[in-house]
């Protein structure tokens, strides 16, 4: 929606679909179609907060997933930082299975000529299925190609307390439909 210029707030929401749910190289779907949507607002344009619904497929009766985030982007030179908190959430969980946790975040990227290049690291105390400490850190970036196409990719590692760890990647390319601001105040 169109916000008034004295408004700290600004929102945004999207919805897609795709033919997998992959997080961190490991489908979440069954390696099946996903369909999403979430909504997200800043505040004074550094700090966030934001929801997103995904079905999912583990193989035992959990069917969604929900997520809220929130935190800060503070700019430091030419370094925009990101220090948030994740909740991921999971719909219809069988009893003991302790899938949801929450995740702590610190990432950093910045521009380097028409690249954008960064990294993240992510902690939890407890991560899913109740498997103990968490360690997540990628390198990731993209560069745009041509006008409207980005491909973009990353490489991370995921280290799980006892033997579950993991090097994952991912290359993509994207295309910018565009956006539509509505105004839901006429002859605005």
């Amino acid at each position: 929606f169109a916000q008034d210029d004295a408004s700290p707030f600004d929102f945004s929401f999207n919805v897609g679909a795709n033919t997998d749910y992959v997080f961190r190289g490991v489908s979440q779907t069954d390696e099946n179609y996903s369909i999403f949507a979430g909504v997200d607002t800043t505040l004074w344009g550094i700090g966030y907060a934001g929801a997103w619904v995904s079905n999912v497929d583990f193989g035992n009766g959990t069917d969604g997933e929900f997520d809220l985030y929130a935190g800060v982007k503070p700019v430091v030179g030419p370094v925009t930082l990101d220090v948030g908190v994740v909740y991921y959430g999971y719909m219809n969980q069988p009893d003991g299975s302790n899938e949801d946790y929450v995740e702590y975040k610190l990432a950093g990227s910045g521009a380097v000529g028409p690249a954008t290049i960064g990294a993240a690291f992510y902690y939890s105390d407890d991560f899913f299925g109740g498997t103990g400490e968490a360690t997540y850190y990628e390198v990731n970036g993209s560069f745009p190609v041509a006008e409207k196409v980005t491909i973009s990719g990353a490489v991370g590692h995921q280290n799980v307390e006892g033997p579950f760890d993991y090097t994952t990647w991912n290359l993509g390319a994207g295309f910018a439909l565009g956006q539509q601001r509505l105004d839901p105040v006429p002859g605005r």
